[in-house]
């Protein structure tokens, strides 16, 4: 018996789980100490009451002989869901049809997963500093990867350049960690380039209900070409609040690899999961209807209120920085290396971030905040940052 090998060379802690270490650390020796975290990217207002109201009727059902439901009919999702789905990407203007949807537990699943449909000797293109799990879930299946450089110079929104040769790309707009986004002349570039590859573009939408700019697209599908070259990854977390409920799907259109892509996805799906749950599904349904979207509106909106406090805070001091637009994370210039300034922070400010460095080579000397607390702490935590800087 032979053990995964690739597994040697991935980092031994997950950049999450270091950060606990951490803060659990500190919190042992300085019990009373309050903190304000705005590091890792979750949640914490409530799920809209429309959802909540959907879980609870769903979980009835479940409790009724009639109405009871066991496994899904199809690991691809509910047709209430993808039918859904395919109704909210139609209110920005995008077609996609529910067969193209597949319903999962969350993007992250997604974006470990879809490594399976790819063979080993592709070569792997990602934007650094980029969120873990895409280079991690490539480096475990023994992938070569190789990296642009996003940079104060660019924005860190880099474009391609035709020279480098791929075979995947990861793409993520509004971008984790940086906040960045696309413009459709940008996204519009980038597909451009994989269709001459010959590349499938891997494109992580998941923050995309807080795009505000016109110029900015929804999904990559807003671009011409792009159903030739991408598959898209999209959840419930952020738009709807389901971190602790989990829900996510990805698109696959009829046209990429000539149909044969979805039929290989389907059947992966099929034999590695069983599908979400029907309660989760119906309360996603809800999170997608009419009186669900203007509710979660409400909770982004403050999330957005946040992310402008901050921004505006760091403006400011003169600290340069990107996202805060468009997105819920702020990626700030920390003036040393990532992991001092949080450990400073940590100890001098009582507020929890994130290092840069944990994702990629490039974000070293930068630091990632997330407007996901509360106003209140959100503005308590500038206060002291601004004391200690």
């Amino acid at each position: 018996m032979k053990l995964n090998i690739n597994y040697d060379n991935v980092k031994d802690s997950y950049l999450f789980v270091e950060i606990a270490k951490r803060v659990s650390a500190y919190t042992a020796e300085n019990p009373t100490a309050k903190l304000i975290r705005m590091g890792i990217g979750d949640v914490t207002r409530p799920l809209a009451p429309c959802v909540v109201e959907a879980g609870m009727k769903a979980m009835a059902e479940m409790g009724n002989a009639e109405t009871f439901r066991g496994y899904s009919p199809d690991s691809q999702g509910y047709d209430f869901l993808r039918e859904r789905i395919s109704a909210y990407y139609a209110r920005f203007g995008v077609k996609v049809s529910p067969h193209e949807i597949h319903v999962s537990d969350g993007a992250k699943s997604d974006c470990g997963n879809i490594v399976d449909m790819f063979d080993r000797d592709n070569v792997v293109l990602v934007p650094d500093p980029v969120y873990p799990v895409y280079v991690d879930s490539n480096i475990m299946s023994g992938r070569k990867i190789i990296y642009c450089n996003a940079t104060e110079e660019n924005g860190f929104a880099p474009l391609p350049d035709d020279s480098v040769k791929c075979d995947i790309i990861y793409l993520c707009s509004p971008n984790n960690p940086t906040g960045s986004a696309f413009t459709y002349d940008g996204l519009k570039k980038w597909v451009d380039y994989a269709a001459k590859q010959g590349a499938i573009i891997v494109y992580d939408a998941a923050y995309e209900a807080f795009i505000t700019d016109d110029n900015v697209p929804r999904s990559i599908f807003a671009v011409d070409g792009a159903r030739e070259c991408a598959v898209e990854l999209c959840s419930f977390s952020k738009t709807a609040g389901f971190t602790g409920v989990r829900c996510g799907y990805t698109v696959v259109p009829d046209e990429l690899c000539g149909g044969k892509f979805a039929k290989m996805w389907a059947r992966r799906q099929s034999t590695k999961f069983n599908g979400t749950s029907y309660i989760q599904q119906r309360m996603a349904e809800a999170a997608y209807s009419d009186e669900g979207i203007k509710q979660n509106m409400e909770n982004i909106a403050a999330y957005r209120k946040n992310a402008d406090l901050i921004s505006a805070a760091l403006g400011e001091m003169g600290i340069y920085h990107t996202g805060g637009k468009n997105s819920p994370y702020i990626w700030l210039k920390c003036g040393t290396d990532s992991w001092t300034f949080f450990d400073r922070l940590l100890k001098e400010a009582n507020v929890v971030g994130t290092p840069g460095s944990g994702f990629g080579r490039n974000g070293e000397g930068f630091f990632r905040l997330t407007a996901f607390n509360t106003y209140e702490n959100t503005k308590e935590a500038l206060e002291r940052i601004k004391k200690v800087l």
